[in-house]
């Protein structure tokens, strides 16, 4: 059976600053009809920052949409015409204050594709310089310097729960990168 499904109709329903929102109308590969509703992403970059002490600088902020402060990996959208490889070296200089170094490919991966087109990709900075962070307007953020290995252990035992650090870290010690 055809698995695809071929649009016919779309509809914008939320036009927003970061995000879009439409609802298309699709005939599945059995020749029915259905609804698809789901949100336009331009996609993010995310990097572990490793330090030459074999440490990492996590960035702890309140996130709306959960209510709480969380734990992660460096992190933003790709802007329009940017590389995720920019996009990562950026964050991760307005976030943590490094720069420069090296920056290697980690992985990527589709945060939650029922409903949105959103990737993520993922890399490990090494060799950075220290400079001043320059953090969004609208960004709150504290740094948390903390051994590799604590970071794992907050991984299983639950306190950081943010997909994207918890992939990043995953893939980077399963590639031998950690």
């Amino acid at each position: 059976m055809d698995l695809a499904e071929k649009k016919l109709f779309r509809e914008l329903v939320f036009d927003g600053s970061l995000l879009k929102v439409y609802r298309d109308q699709v005939e599945l590969g059995n020749g029915r009809q259905a609804t698809r509703e789901w949100v336009n992403h331009p996609g993010a970059a995310a990097v572990i920052p490793l330090l030459d002490t074999g440490e990492t600088l996590l960035v702890k902020q309140y996130r709306y949409a959960l209510g709480r402060v969380t734990l992660e990996i460096p992190a933003g959208k790709i802007d329009p015409g940017e590389t995720p490889s920019a996009c990562a070296a950026r964050e991760l200089r307005e976030e943590t204050g490094l720069f420069g170094g090296e920056l290697e490919p980690v992985g990527s991966f589709v945060t939650t594709p029922g409903f949105t087109n959103e990737e993520i990709h993922l890399f490990l900075s090494r060799h950075s310089s220290r400079g001043a962070a320059v953090p969004d307007q609208d960004e709150l953020l504290n740094l948390v310097l903390l051994p590799c290995d604590e970071v794992f252990a907050r991984i299983m035992d639950g306190r950081i729960k943010d997909a994207k650090t918890i992939i990043a870290f995953l893939l980077a010690r399963t590639r031998g990168l950690l």
